[in-house]
């Protein structure tokens, strides 16, 4: 990091940290529901379906974590789920339970698909009516599978289905404009107070999909596309998620999309939280256009502190680094740390 920026985030540091309040898990409103969406900087938990975190996803809900994380793979020799794992591409290993309603959450066989995890979030849902608006974040581990049954359509088909009222779609942030991007830089994201009771799912290309030389068509290109798609057709009320921008640069990032017609389908744009604090990337830009940054791995930014167990203030002294570097969402693996993890403050 060069060290004129350097000196200054942390200069800013003390004095913002005081400002990192705790919001009530459950609530979308409170000081900061007043403000946009786009208007504040959270926390999340990288992961959250892992039991090593959280026995079960219910658990990482009650969290107060505003992010939580999923892993999802789609390969054909796995059945034809989405199936939620880290490193296992054939096979379920994750606290969702497929819960039916409140009281059968903690009480059923863990290891389900993308399915029981959506389920168990609308049945935290149904018990936690005008909960705090919770982003989830879906990493596409061997990207979208369509020929084979799982592709945007059947996601959407899938998160309609199980999360009904309580999804935010881009049709509801679109609004009678254009583009996602025409939406967002006119009238903004919602209040969270108006978005209280919400999940909006995030889309990225998964690290598998990355590295395969033989996909060409990765995760935030296919769902642009999608996107772009179904608003020329009049059905992009049928969409169910927001495709990110993956990974920090400068300049405008979605400049490495060939076809500019999908471009202003990204509103949401994610990466690492030391190369967006750096040098060389303006991060004021997103902020001022209302576009949703996540910065990960919070804890790497100089000076770096523990992955999953710094103390209080250290943590909270991050996030706040990072709501002055514009961050949206600020994610690490501090799942010890739920007064943090509930935590929202203004951004910029």
């Amino acid at each position: 990091m060069r060290t004129g920026i350097r000196a200054a985030m942390i200069a800013v540091t003390a004095a913002v940290a005081a400002a990192v309040t705790a919001a009530p898990a459950g609530a979308g409103t409170g000081p900061e529901g007043q403000r946009a969406y786009s208007a504040t900087t959270s926390v999340g938990v990288h992961n959250a379906y892992d039991t090593a975190k959280y026995p079960y996803f219910a658990d990482a809900l009650d969290s107060g974590a505003s992010l939580l994380e999923l892993d999802v793979w789609t390969n054909g020799l796995g059945g034809r789920d989405f199936r939620v794992s880290h490193a296992n591409p054939l096979a379920n290993n994750n606290n969702c339970e497929g819960a039916t309603s409140p009281g059968r959450l903690r009480t059923k066989a863990r290891n389900q698909p993308l399915s029981g995890c959506l389920a168990d979030i609308r049945a935290w849902h149904d018990a936690h009516p005008g909960h705090r608006p919770v982003l989830l974040k879906v990493e596409m581990k061997d990207g979208f599978n369509a020929d084979s049954g799982r592709g945007p359509a059947e996601l959407d088909t899938l998160l309609g289905a199980k999360l009904g009222d309580a999804l935010y779609r881009p049709a509801d942030l679109a609004g009678s404009h254009a583009t996602l991007d025409e939406a967002v830089r006119a009238d903004g994201w919602p209040d969270r107070s108006a978005l209280a009771g919400k999940f909006v799912v995030e889309l990225i290309p998964g690290t598998v999909e990355e590295k395969n030389p033989a996909d060409r068509l990765w995760t935030d290109r296919e769902y642009a596309t999608h996107l772009r798609d179904l608003a020329a057709a009049g059905r992009l009320r049928q969409a169910g998620a927001f495709p990110a921008v993956h990974g920090a640069a400068a300049g405008d990032p979605r400049a490495r999309y060939a076809d500019p017609t999908i471009r202003p389908w990204f509103v949401l744009f994610d990466g690492d939280a030391a190369t967006y604090t750096g040098g060389g990337i303006d991060t004021a830009w997103y902020d001022s256009r209302h576009y949703l940054l996540v910065m990960t791995d919070a804890h790497k930014v100089p000076p770096a502190i523990d992955l999953t167990r710094p103390t209080e203030p250290q943590a909270r002294a991050r996030v706040a680094l990072l709501a002055k570097a514009h961050a949206s969402f600020a994610t690490a693996d501090w799942y010890p740390l739920p007064q943090v993890l509930s935590s929202v403050v203004p951004r910029g």
